[in-house]
């Protein structure tokens, strides 16, 4: 329970602690103001529960577990005896007792207490004052009102807390998330960039010792070095690229897919032919970006590790969903076959990154290594 919530509780608990009282001693001031005595009985049973309302406020109770509900059967009795005793002369302090009686009920207690309280309150109302006298009508009345009242909270604080787990859950999913693209990018970054720059390190060293023999070939060395610079520059680019958020055309899944794969014939100069119709797909923004993202590291993997000449990217809808597929003519996997997603992480084989994008998705993929040949990827994304 939070502190909003056991303010509010402790709140409406002092302020019916304290009507209690008010409403007790006003009700033994109108019995003591008649002129005929009453009952020994009555009154004992008024002081009495005058008596407890006074130890309940220094008490300070909240109406929590057991004693909440004796505490609110004692209050139903007490409204009994007033609507018992003699008609007219305590109708309208009893009237005043049921409206702090109901309001007791609806904020401390669900449904099946009020309903309780409600039916029988206006039953032994309506069995000893009959439906002439407006006693029972107002308690019939006012706890059918209260009772529905009641009802419609139980099942909002159902909603709310639904909805609170929801909650929970989407925040666990998206903090899963970070962590799986920090692990992703810093994973990336291990095998790409960070290694090139070694390597240019060690080769850098190497011409600083081949320089001081022998000055001609070591110039010979240093254009080889310029050239694997400007490959580095290119990949370390494909890799900044890879990292900025995805750009969708008007929602428009294949026109995005077009320019991925357009951006990606410029900048790692592979040749790459494009298959697919240019009408909408109907997926959610959220899924599309998720897509365009899946190819961008499968076309990302191809100019890292592949050496492909060309590539062949086809996005087409089908009956059975979204397919995907990027097929290029490189070295392949070190393996050679045909893999499921879940064969691939039996096997732990694969690129891990687009296999956990494919479990987000809920998609289907499938992987054909053709070692010396090439590699097909293909994805299909339920709609």
């Amino acid at each position: 329970m939070t502190v909003h919530s056991l303010l509010r509780t402790f709140t409406w608990s002092r302020a019916i602690a304290f009507s209690r009282v008010g409403l007790a001693g006003l009700v033994l001031f109108r019995v003591y103001s008649l002129q005929e005595a009453a009952h020994p009985l009555l009154q004992a049973v008024l002081w009495a529960f005058l008596a407890g309302a006074v130890v309940l406020v220094i008490r300070n109770h909240r109406r929590a577990g057991a004693l909440g509900l004796l505490a609110l059967f004692a209050d139903t009795v007490y409204f009994l005896v007033l609507a018992a005793f003699g008609a007219g002369i305590l109708t309208w302090l009893a009237t005043l007792f049921y409206s702090l009686l109901l309001a007791e009920a609806i904020v401390f207690f669900g449904p099946v207490e009020v309903f309780l309280v409600v039916i029988t309150s206006s039953g032994f109302c309506l069995i000893s004052s009959g439906l002439s006298s407006p006693l029972p009508r107002t308690a019939i009345v006012a706890g059918a009102i209260t009772w529905a009242c009641s009802v419609w909270m139980h099942r909002l604080e159902a909603t709310i807390s639904t909805l609170k787990v929801q909650v929970l859950e989407t925040q666990k999913a998206r903090d899963n998330g970070l962590e799986d693209e920090r692990q992703r990018i810093a994973s990336d970054f291990h095998d790409g960039p960070l290694q090139n720059f070694i390597s240019l390190q060690m080769r850098l060293e190497i011409l600083r010792r081949l320089l001081e023999r022998d000055v001609v070939s070591g110039m010979e060395d240093l254009c080889q070095l310029q050239s694997l610079a400007q490959t580095q520059v290119r990949e370390l680019r494909a890799f900044l690229n890879s990292m900025r958020p995805t750009e969708i055309e008007g929602g428009n899944l294949m026109a995005s897919a077009r320019r991925t794969a357009e951006h990606f014939q410029k900048e790692s100069g592979i040749p790459v032919t494009f298959l697919g119709a240019n009408s909408p797909v109907g997926l959610p923004r959220e899924t599309t970006a998720e897509v365009l993202q899946m190819l961008r590291e499968a076309l990302n993997n191809v100019q890292k590790h592949s050496g492909a000449t060309r590539v062949a990217v086809g996005v087409d809808k089908t009956d059975r969903g979204l397919e995907v597929s990027v097929d290029d003519n490189g070295r392949g996997f070190p393996f050679s076959g045909t893999y499921s997603l879940e064969e691939l992480e039996l096997l732990r084989l694969g690129p891990v990154s687009l296999k956990r994008r494919a479990r987000s998705l809920n998609a289907d993929l499938t992987l054909e290594s053709r070692p010396g040949r090439g590699v097909g990827l293909k994805f299909r994304i339920p709609l």
